[in-house]
């Protein structure tokens, strides 16, 4: 059996319904627009994921606190430094309100976490974002592209009864085009949902560095808040 040629494909797209073609236009830029997002998120992503070890592995090697710092501003792009700025801020806050040195360290510490935890999570919320319309043409394209197929279908039927004939050569032009919109749909949400998965375990991988700098973190600060000169 000859499969038919690619003119054939097109003529026939060309011959569906306006619902069909909408369809299919409307899954084309979902694809074009997915694959955009899973180029960049994958480049984005194993940047940081592969920056984040490598800090975090510097900053624990750092003898002090500014050292530390000192070593993450080669790379100010790294998820790891935007959160310890966040915390290096609001030490400089206590110092400068006078709390660093008298208040207790339950309370230091207390403000440093919270710091911490906000800094942790505004840069999961920068690395996350578009990640949601990955899961959306995941989702919706096959129900899309679906919802094409049906209409199409009941296109062909409603000629079956206009033609008054249930000859299969009269309406299986309209059948094929209709299910080449499921087609499509599935082509959209099967590397959509193949990237969201990957790149949620790649986020997984990032935020252990990310909690594991924030702990290191606080610790580098209660061995210099509880160092001798402190007088304490």
């Amino acid at each position: 059996m000859e499969t038919m040629p690619q003119m054939g494909i097109m003529a026939m797209l060309a011959g569906a319904t306006l619902t069909v073609k909408f369809v299919l236009a409307l899954l084309v830029v979902m694809s074009v627009t997915s694959w955009s997002m899973i180029l960049y998120k994958f480049f984005a992503l194993s940047a940081a994921r592969k920056t984040a070890a490598q800090d975090l592995l510097a900053f624990q090697g750092a003898r002090t606190l500014d050292e530390g710092m000192r070593v993450l501003a080669s790379h100010r792009s790294s998820p790891l430094y935007r959160a310890g700025t966040m915390a290096v801020n609001e030490l400089r806050r206590l110092d400068q309100s006078g709390l660093l040195h008298t208040a207790s360290m339950k309370v230091v510490m207390g403000n440093l976490d919270r710091a911490l935890r906000q800094g942790v999570g505004a840069q999961m919320k920068e690395l996350t974002r578009s990640l949601a319309f990955l899961a959306t043409c995941g989702s919706s394209a096959p129900f899309i592209g679906l919802f094409g197929t049906v209409w199409g279908i009941m296109h062909s039927f409603h000629s079956i009864a206009s033609m008054k004939t249930a000859a299969l050569a009269a309406v299986a032009p309209g059948i094929s085009e209709a299910l080449i919109a499921t087609a499509v749909g599935l082509g959209v949400a099967i590397p959509a949902s193949i990237a969201y998965n990957s790149f949620l375990g790649m986020l997984s991988g990032i935020e252990t560095e990310l909690n594991g700098f924030a702990g290191a973190f606080m610790n580098t600060v209660q061995r210099e808040m509880s160092a001798p000169a402190r007088g304490e």
